[in-house]
Parts: structure tokens; sequence; C-alpha cells
């Protein structure tokens, strides 16, 4: 198959399942083992770094009024040392507490399970777990409060949970919305938190990559036009899975993502013994 049309799959399954709580790490494993592509392209640090970058890029679009808001809140309060009983000065510091446990993992085990952990099998058991994890939380959880209701060690929790994204197959907004739930928040105000939370560590593990890239540990050239082609499909699912999620959450519980990650993990294993 063309290298543009893989760029395209491959972006649009990154930004659909970077904000899905399906994992997008377990999806860019699981993907072209099931479709049998080889191509060392697709799984090369230049794509990886595009396609988080165009991540990125959907969070900034759909949070920008966001972010306006929070990052002046944020240096004000640095400023007047106070919150001043303003809610967005409260957000930016309890996002700002969610950062520590990831980067400190990230920087530790990141290469690690990059390097050591992208057996499709691991995914599939990590799929199932992921899916225990969301489904418990979403049946147990009180889904009464926003997020304004969350305090700095809850946030803290939330960032603690969010590092053990590191495990492709677990999924980043999958175990940050279920510690969520388990807090207390609604399931629209734990997703929220979520992608709110997902700007700086994107940004931290893009800009890390992209240092690799430019120390020349790459390993694997691209051309120009696939990694366009990833970002800008990477860019779009993303917007259209970010303001999907959030709609189809204000009614709606987890289920279908629960029995999507089993399916799935079924699937790989079945593929696996029949190989």
């Amino acid at each position: 198959m063309d290298i543009l049309l893989q760029a395209l799959v491959m972006g649009i399954v990154q930004g659909l399942t970077e904000f899905l709580p399906i994992s997008s790490s377990g999806h860019l494993i699981v993907a072209p083992y099931l479709l049998g592509w080889d191509d060392p392209f697709l799984t090369s640090l230049p794509f990886s770094v595009v396609l988080h970058l165009g991540t990125l890029l959907a969070l900034l679009a759909y949070f920008w009024r966001d972010w306006a808001r929070l990052v002046p809140a944020g240096l004000a309060t640095i400023r007047d040392r106070s919150f001043a009983g303003d809610p967005d000065r409260k957000l930016a510091w309890m996002i700002a507490a969610t950062m520590p446990p990831a980067m400190v993992a990230g920087l530790l085990l990141n290469d690690f399970f990059e390097q050591e952990v992208r057996q499709p099998v691991l995914v599939a058991l990590m799929l199932v777990v992921g899916a225990a994890i969301l489904w418990i939380a979403d049946r147990l959880g009180r889904r009464a409060v926003g997020m304004e209701h969350l305090g700095f060690g809850g946030a803290l929790l939330v960032g603690c949970a969010q590092a053990f994204a590191l495990v492709p197959g677990i999924s980043r907004s999958g175990i940050s919305i279920s510690a969520g739930l388990a807090l207390g928040l609604t399931r629209e105000a734990a997703a929220r938190f979520s992608f709110l939370m997902a700007v700086p560590i994107i940004a931290g593990a893009g800009a890390w990559e992209t240092r690799k890239l430019l120390t020349g540990e790459a390993g694997v050239t691209a051309e120009a036009g696939p990694l366009v082609v990833g970002f800008l499909a990477a860019a779009l699912a993303g917007l259209v899975a970010i303001a999907g999620l959030l709609r189809y959450l204000r009614g709606h519980p987890m289920t279908v993502f629960v029995a999507y990650r089993l399916v799935v993990a079924a699937a790989v294993v079945v593929y696996f013994l029949g190989a």
C-alpha cells in the first residue's frame, strides 16, 4: 500500500485514539500488525513526533479559549501569591500539579517501554486491564461534581494515574478519566480535565522527542509528504474525537469504549494464535 495512504490511516488512528479512552500507543502498535504493514517509517521517531504534534494542535485549537484564560491566571497567581478566589488560577495550578509524576516516569521509563514493551499480545493484555479500570471507575464513581471541586491532592492523584499511560494499551485519556471518575467528577468534567492536563505533557514529550531528532537519534529518514499527511490527519481526527467524546459523555456511560477495548484485544490474540 502507498506510504501516503498508510500515513493517512495512522494519523487518523493517532488522532482518534489519543483522546478516546482506547489507547493511542496500543493502536499504533496493533494497527500495522493487524494490517500487515512493516514499513519502518510507521514506527519511526520522526513519524511519532509529527503525529503527537498533530494531536497537540488539536488540543490547542479546541481549548484555546481556556488556555487564553489559564496562562494569564497562572502567572497572576505567581505575581500576587494568591488565588484571589479565581477558579482559573486554581485550575491552572491544578494542571501544573498533574505534571511531575508523568514527567518523572517519562524520563525514567519511556525508553524502556518504547523498546521493550511493544509486543501486540502485551498490548492486548493492557487493553483488557484498562477496560476493567474504566468500567469499575464508571460504575462506582459518584459522577457528581465539576472540575472546580477537584482539590490539589486529587489533581496529583490524576497525574500519578496518567504516568501509567506509558504502558502501551493502558491509554492516557482512559486512565486519567478513570481517576477523575473515581474522585467523583462527572464524565464530561473528567474528560475535560484529562484533555487540559494533556497539553503540557504532550508538548513536553514532543519537545523531548524533537531533541532526539535534532541530535541524530531518529535512525530513520522520512519524506516530507507522509509526515505532513500524518500531521494533518492526526490534528483533524483529534478535533473530531475531542468534540465527539465531550458531547457523548454528557449522556452516555463508558460501556462502548470498554467493549471496544475487549474486542480489539480479542482480535489481536486470535490473529496472533492463527499467525
